[in-house]
């Protein structure tokens, strides 16, 4: 492959254990920087007083993925290196991580809010370049990449064991930690191979905002319908994220914390056996697994209760490594299949950031938000059980629909 078309200068290079460790670093660091913080955010903003503003605090994520992705459009095909992006966003966006926990207070809190954004809008974009940039390097062992991201994982349970470790749970401190990590991914990323950006176009630059070419790639009919479920099984991904917790410690579950856990333990565990799977079975079969485990998943929280059937609760978070992994890692590797031929994995990648953390994790919030707003102030088991059932349906419908209309056009490759 050339250079034109998305990858690495001149042909492409095999994937040596060197590049998968220096890689697999960069993945570490990239969800450490995010775990550090998101995880416990909610209970510093209790904490310090400014509980009213969670909500806000937590849809600035999917604002900022719509955002960020229409500017990494235009940056990433036109006027930077994925590479050099990952140097400026992580450097910036490390200093507006230094400033935050100054403003976590009663008297800045809407401050602290709209500088939250302007930090996310440039940390979202970043998850989709370290894509890139994992992928374009392996070239065509693509397989590699799922042991790749399994360090992103990795990354996002150890920043949560520091922060729990150093006491910092409940503290604004817990963005220092973060903005220690950011500035060092900054320098990191500087070393990174040197994948190019994808090949520049003629088009103006409003076309390339709005990642005008990364949309064309959805004239194919099977990619249209992966970034619709893509964007459909975000919604109740956003719902677990929200309320999962909520609806763990009204079931009795003393130790939270530690139950939410198991799900990134389990994440872990599928990630390591994505690149057999792929080889194994093509893209369509684990895209299929994963929708299919989120509804499994939400009907096992509505049978479950703070009794007999417990082990519902326990089996529904252990299921998020298929729900997540299934779907969202099987679902990037497709996403650059289909995109580098055409010049435009940068773009795609963003777009695929947009759906499904920027529209679908929007949607899913405030969806979320209205099912829960008809609970009671106090919501008993029984409660829970029956706002489960709607994710739980929703998911089993999109799954089916998914299997009806969805045509793997890449089974080959998936397996060569």
């Amino acid at each position: 492959m050339v250079a034109a078309e998305g990858t690495l200068t001149g042909d492409v290079r095999p994937a040596s254990g060197m590049l998968t460790g220096r890689l697999s670093a960069l993945m570490f660091m990239q969800f450490f920087v995010w775990g550090a913080w998101n995880v416990t955010l909610g209970l510093v903003m209790q904490t310090v007083g400014i509980g009213n503003l969670i909500a806000n605090a937590f849809s600035v994520g999917p604002i900022a993925s719509i955002v960020g992705s229409f500017l990494l459009g235009m940056a990433a095909a036109r006027y930077f290196s994925p590479k050099m992006l990952m140097v400026i966003l992580h450097l910036v966006g490390g200093v507006l991580l230094f400033v935050l926990p100054s403003l976590v207070t009663p008297e800045h809190g809407d401050s602290f809010v709209w500088l939250l954004l302007g930090y996310m809008i440039l940390y979202m974009p970043t998850v989709g370049l370290a894509n890139t940039i994992a992928l374009k390097s392996f070239g065509e062992r693509v397989d590699r990449f799922p042991f790749v991201r399994a360090f992103g994982t990795l990354g996002w349970i150890a920043a949560g064991l520091i922060i729990g470790w150093a006491g910092l749970s409940a503290s604004p401190q817990i963005f220092t930690v973060a903005a220690v990590v950011s500035i060092a991914l900054g320098v990191y990323s500087a070393t990174l191979p040197n994948v190019e950006a994808d090949a520049p176009r003629d088009e103006s630059v409003i076309r390339q905002v709005l990642c005008v070419e990364a949309f064309g790639l959805m004239r194919q009919r099977s990619f249209l319908i992966f970034i619709a479920a893509a964007t459909l099984i975000s919604i109740p991904l956003a719902m677990y994220y929200a309320y999962a917790s909520a609806y763990i410690g009204t079931a009795g579950i003393e130790n939270v914390g530690g139950t939410m856990t198991i799900g990134q333990m389990s994440e872990l565990a599928f990630m390591f056996s994505m690149p057999w799977l792929y080889r194994r079975f093509g893209v369509k079969p684990l895209l299929l697994v994963g929708m299919i485990a989120w509804a499994v998943r939400y009907a096992l929280f509505a049978i479950g209760d703070g009794g007999d059937s417990l082990w519902a609760i326990y089996l529904g978070v252990a299921l998020h490594g298929v729900c997540y992994d299934f779907f969202f890692v099987a679902g990037a590797i497709y996403t650059g299949t289909i995109a580098s031929p055409k010049g435009v994995n940068a773009q795609a990648q963003g777009m695929l950031t947009l759906f499904t953390y920027g529209v679908g994790m929007l949607l899913g919030s405030q969806i979320g938000g209205l099912l829960y707003a008809q609970l009671p102030e106090t919501p008993s088991v029984a409660d829970w059980q029956h706002m489960w059932w709607y994710p739980a349906i929703a998911a089993a419908v999109v799954a089916i629909l998914f299997q009806i209309s969805f045509r793997d056009e890449t089974k080959g490759e998936a397996r060569a």
